[in-house]
């Protein structure tokens, strides 16, 4: 059973920044594509960005020079810097983990951004 375990949500003022992380183990972190998805209250969820295990990354357009997905190697753990945080960036935030037909999803932290 894959585990992803996700921290740093909560709230932020437009503007701000936070920082989410997810947490695996060292077989998945380095055999899966691992990802940030969200959804939004009423909305379907939606790709906010991926890095494979050679650190090629894809972003949603939405998020494009604002948010930064990387991999830290040393703590199996994917992170998602998030800059320039606008309201509609507010949503559940998703681990994901995902290899040919596998896919795993952790347990998702909230991130509103409010004034």
């Amino acid at each position: 059973q894959v585990q992803l375990v996700e921290s740093g949500g909560g709230l932020a003022q437009p503007g701000g920044s936070l920082r989410l992380s997810c947490a695996t183990s060292v077989n998945i972190f380095r055999l899966y594509t691992m990802g940030w998805y969200r959804q939004a209250p009423g909305k379907q969820r939606e790709l906010v960005a991926t890095i494979t295990n050679d650190d090629s990354t894809i972003y949603a357009d939405s998020v494009k020079g604002r948010f930064t997905i990387s991999r830290d190697n040393a703590k199996n753990t994917v992170n998602l810097q998030m800059n320039t945080l606008r309201p509609e960036d507010t949503a559940v935030y998703y681990c994901n983990a995902q290899r040919g037909p596998q896919n795993r999803w952790g347990q998702g932290t909230q991130v509103t951004v409010s004034s």
